[in-house]
């Protein structure tokens, strides 16, 4: 989840300081969504009667959208937009270089590349464990994963690896708003080339739900609370309220998900190791690219680290939020995104470390004023 927004706006210039660290929370996401797994399984075998009704609380009939689930997500997503600052937008002109770079692999190769890997490795490499139907609808959720460029996670990476603030800010805000208009027909096309109908008007729908409604909230919010109390209050007093929140929601979240799969995950745990094969190495390929882009193209490294790992990383609140929409909670689109929570942590870390330990390299043969 995201950290302080006083932790996001320090500054990025200096060596990076060893006692930069994630919270006691996020070090160890992985470890709380293993349990949370572990949690929504066991619910799912010993309360089936208490897990089918949740799954059937529904926004009108025929609709998908998860009432109890639909609820988590909007708590998850709305503090996330009250982070978005749409006045940096003013900075893109400094170092355009840079965001050019971030959206290109974000909108024109990462969900492509997904799509790629999802096709090689769950339909084709991995097809004697995972049979035709299973393996398009676990391609639509990684597609669905990939589509959806990262927004909260970005400014702990960002953080970690001395990136510009008010650059990352530009990142996320430019990113938010293509979102707006991209996210819903890269995901239609990219699934319909993978085989799978995907109806529009649940897509748009969902899209609505989870981007437009919480970002205008957020930008609304954010707006009159600055005018009438100030940024510091805002920050310091108003942001971290919603910190145990966002990560109550995430877990409550995650339970669920899990316990509707839990069928789903007994009789197919080895899908989960599957899928996780083809979302490192699209992370470990998205954020080499973009960085080695940025290097031929002398950005410098405060930008260039956090663009390469915003290239790589993913919005996976809203992607769970999708593929719940489109195919249900209990589908295997669902658990592909849930996945992407599961192994998105201990890999964006790694690439933070490649990012901090190759500074020197990454400045070496064009040095930077």
């Amino acid at each position: 989840m995201p950290p302080d927004s006083s932790a996001a706006a320090l500054s990025a210039s200096g060596p990076l300081s060893p006692t930069k660290r994630l919270a006691f929370f996020e070090r160890l996401l992985t470890l709380w969504v293993f349990l949370c797994m572990i949690g929504g399984v066991i619910l799912g075998q010993v309360a089936p009667g208490l897990t089918s009704s949740l799954s059937k609380l529904e926004f009108g009939q025929g609709s998908q959208v998860n009432v109890p689930i639909a609820v988590l997500i909007w708590l998850m997503i709305y503090p996330m937009m009250l982070k978005v600052d749409f006045t940096a937008l003013a900075g893109i002109a400094k170092k355009p270089k840079g965001l050019m770079v971030t959206l290109f692999i974000n909108w024109l190769v990462k969900p492509f590349s997904m799509a790629f890997f999802a096709w090689l490795f769950i339909q084709h490499a991995f097809s004697a464990w995972i049979d035709t139907g299973a393996a398009r609808n676990y391609t639509a959720g990684l597609i669905i994963l990939a589509a959806a460029p990262c927004t909260a996670m970005v400014f702990v990476w960002s953080y970690l690896t001395d990136g510009d603030p008010v650059y990352t800010l530009v990142q996320v805000a430019v990113n938010d708003l293509i979102m707006l208009v991209a996210f819903a027909p890269i995901v239609m096309f990219l699934c319909g080339v993978a085989n799978v109908v995907v109806p529009s008007k649940v897509l748009l729908t969902s899209v609505v739900a989870f981007i437009v409604i919480p970002l205008a909230a957020g930008w609304l919010t954010r707006t009159w609370l600055l005018k009438s109390r100030g940024k510091e209050w805002f920050e310091t007093k108003f942001l971290p309220k919603f910190h145990p929140v966002t990560i109550a929601a995430l877990l409550l979240t995650l339970v669920l998900i899990f316990a509707f799969q839990a069928e789903n995950l007994m009789k197919r745990w080895f899908a989960v190791l599957l899928l996780a094969v083809p979302i490192i190495i699209q992370v470990y390929f998205n954020s080499s690219l973009a960085y080695l882009l940025m290097r031929r193209l002398r950005v410098p490294h405060n930008v260039a680290s956090p663009g390469a790992l915003i290239g790589a990383s993913n919005f996976f609140e809203l992607a769970v939020a999708v593929a719940i929409t489109l195919f249900g909670p209990g589908s295997g689109a669902a658990l592909a995104t849930a996945v992407g929570v599961l192994v998105e942590v201990p890999v964006m870390l790694s690439v933070c470390s490649v990012c901090n330990r190759t500074r020197d390299w990454y400045t070496a043969r064009f040095p930077l004023p």
